[in-house]
């Protein structure tokens, strides 16, 4: 899944927020978009906006079987501070 992630933000615009997935047990990708190149790693480091989900829907996520603004409507998708950061990550995730 990092690795994944790691991809999608090697072709993704600066983000310019850090923003930190919450998959359960423990498990955390953070991406800091606040640089020229996006840091994709598995720290718990502070973050703009955390968003948290489920490993499996972070997959269904990643692969276009989830729409984010159903998944967020409908709680499979919980996010603690700025919603416009999410959904921006969302488009990102997206392409």
């Amino acid at each position: 899944m990092t690795e994944d992630l790691r991809q999608r933000a090697g072709r993704a615009a600066g983000l310019g927020y850090k923003v930190k997935f919450d998959v359960g047990d423990g498990a955390f990708v953070h991406w800091d978009g606040t640089g020229a190149t996006p840091v994709i790693s598995n720290d718990d480091s502070d973050a703009d906006t955390t968003i948290a989900i489920t490993l499996d829907n972070l997959e269904k996520l990643l692969s276009g079987d989830l729409d984010p603004t159903f998944a967020y409507a409908t709680g499979k998708i919980k996010v603690e501070g700025s919603v416009g950061v999410a959904l921006k990550m969302a488009s990102l995730l997206g392409d």
